[in-house]
């Protein structure tokens, strides 16, 4: 295992002094449904730090769909349209998504902090919210003035245009609390790239093919999303760190993935072997292992529920999924084994602690 899913074992260079520190075994999850509003199907799109979802329901007699927070309990926020979708939350329960109008023609930005706020357009006639950070920023998309498409936005207080990558479209998804934002973007030759931007907006790249995508970003600016193998003869999930890394599929030709946290863990979804269904995924780091084998055997819905697609993971290992029924679901581990993500103060204190060992075991020494 990588550093990710096990800290590594670190050597220092002067003693060749050895610091073992332990592995960390993929955890396995309780299973809560979420229920929905009153309709017969709900999913579930973002997690924040305290396991609060949101995403959308539909309402009683299915008649319109909610945007829906769950922090315990499922709250209709209510729309300004006919239907409203929450796609991102923060710490803090703010909500970002969209509402649709009743001609289902005109879609618009909006962030929840009690009462549903429209955030506007960059000039054009529709905007959608996709993420949220601590600070309440938001980024998504919005249709430019005088643009052939939409362009990716940042909201602070009023919505700004990031531009794209020389094409004419691009997509903000996920932001973190230093305001990066992952999404993507064409190119000025057509092609779609996941971008990183930190004040300007950068291609990721791709795995060899034409495509990609920038889902979800992390503390540290890592991003997943998924993108073309060469002759775009498959497109896998990735984890871009600095360097776009491979981290496969469960089998099949396909996986994407959705959330990433601080240790670097990813969730999402890929199609299994002969390409048969499309199974929940999570990549701690070394390993993907198809979400389902990970629900604990004693959970009253183990082998009842099958996660299709995982959206979101906070920093506890909590999981947002959903299954191919309407329902949306909070994964929980039994015990969180996810580790601290990797940091010099940790490594300092491994080496800290084997310098004071060198140091009594030399007074010994010389006391002999």
């Amino acid at each position: 295992m990588n550093f990710f899913s096990c800290f590594r074992s670190w050597v220092y260079s002067a003693g060749l002094t050895l610091v073992a520190l332990p592995c960390v075994a993929a955890p396995t999850y309780t299973v809560t449904d979420l229920g929905s509003l009153g309709g017969t199907y709900s999913f579930g799109l973002a997690i924040n730090a305290n396991g609060w979802v949101t995403g959308y329901s539909a309402t009683s007699g299915d008649v319109a769909a909610h945007a829906f927070l769950y922090d315990g309990t499922l709250h209709d926020l209510g729309t300004s349209g006919a239907n409203s979708f929450g796609q991102g939350i923060n710490a803090s329960g703010l909500v970002t998504g969209y509402t649709v109008a009743n001609d289902g023609d005109v879609a618009h930005a909006f962030l929840y902090d009690g009462a549903m706020r429209d955030l506007g357009t960059l000039g054009g006639t529709y905007s959608f919210g996709q993420g949220i950070n601590a600070n309440g920023l938001v980024t998504g998309y919005a249709m430019a003035n005088g643009s052939d498409g939409a362009h990716a936005f940042l909201y602070v207080g009023a919505m700004h245009d990031l531009g794209t990558l020389g094409g004419t479209y691009s997509q903000g998804e996920s932001i973190n609390a230093s305001g990066m934002v992952t999404g993507y973007s064409t190119t000025s030759d057509d092609f779609q790239h996941a971008f990183l931007y930190d004040g300007a907006m950068h291609d990721l790249g791709t795995l060899g093919g034409t495509l990609s995508y920038g889902g979800a970003i992390n503390a540290s600016g890592w991003v997943t999303g998924y993108a073309a193998t060469s002759g775009n003869a498959a497109f896998n999930a990735f984890l871009y760190d600095g360097v776009m890394h491979d981290l496969g599929t469960l089998g099949g030709p396909v996986a994407i993935g959705r959330g990433i946290n601080a240790s670097g863990w990813v969730t999402g979804g890929s199609s299994t072997s002969g390409n048969a269904a499309v199974h929940a995924f999570l990549y701690d780091g070394s390993t993907m292992y198809d979400l389902n084998t990970l629900l604990a055997p004693t959970d009253p819905l183990y082998g009842v529920v099958t996660c299709l697609d995982a959206k979101g993971i906070n920093d506890t290992g909590q999981i947002v999924a959903n299954d191919g029924f309407g329902h949306a679901y909070l994964l929980t581990p039994v015990v969180s084994a996810v580790p601290e993500p990797p940091t010099l103060a940790l490594l300092g204190t491994g080496v800290f602690g084997v310098l004071r060992a060198r140091r009594r075991n030399l007074t010994r020494s010389r006391r002999n």
